[in-house]
């Protein structure tokens, strides 16, 4: 399997964001990606076996603070486990880092695991939680420096 990393657009996030089931409860549509993305810079990856769109990562200057915003991404459950996130990371850590940012930043919520362990594993530290009243909703902020 070859993986091809591409810049991608607001379509194909959300044609790969539909076929990813831990996406199932927060549905975000074209009006929510462009009020995040427009008048910013940011960034969109998709990644593709062949022709298919299997995964995508996006993320924004959100806080114009040398930090770039990891907002969203995911691969389609048949493509895990294959190094497809971790080569989308890895793509949008150079591109960023190009870019002059000087750290990345994403948040997840408690009960996606396998999102703490890749971020942790990854380099990034744990700065904080946004609690919610479930503690399995609760939202961890994670930090890496781009050096």
């Amino acid at each position: 399997m070859k993986i091809k990393i591409s810049i991608g657009n607001i379509n194909n996030c959300i044609e790969v964001s539909d076929k990813i089931p831990e996406f199932s409860d927060k549905k975000y549509d074209i009006t929510d990606y462009k009020r995040r993305l427009d008048k910013t810079f940011h960034l969109i990856l998709i990644a593709y076996d062949n022709n298919e769109a299997v995964g995508f990562k996006v993320g924004y200057d959100r806080d114009k603070n040398g930090t770039f915003y990891s907002w969203m991404g995911g691969v389609i459950p048949e493509y895990r486990q294959r190094g497809v996130a971790k080569e989308l990371a890895k793509r949008q850590e150079q591109l960023v880092r190009k870019e002059g940012f000087k750290f990345i930043s994403f948040k997840t919520r408690n009960y996606l695991k396998a999102m703490l362990v890749f971020g942790i594993r990854n380099g990034f530290n744990i700065t904080g939680i946004e609690e919610k009243n479930i503690a399995s909703e609760n939202r961890i902020i994670l930090k890496k420096a781009l050096n």
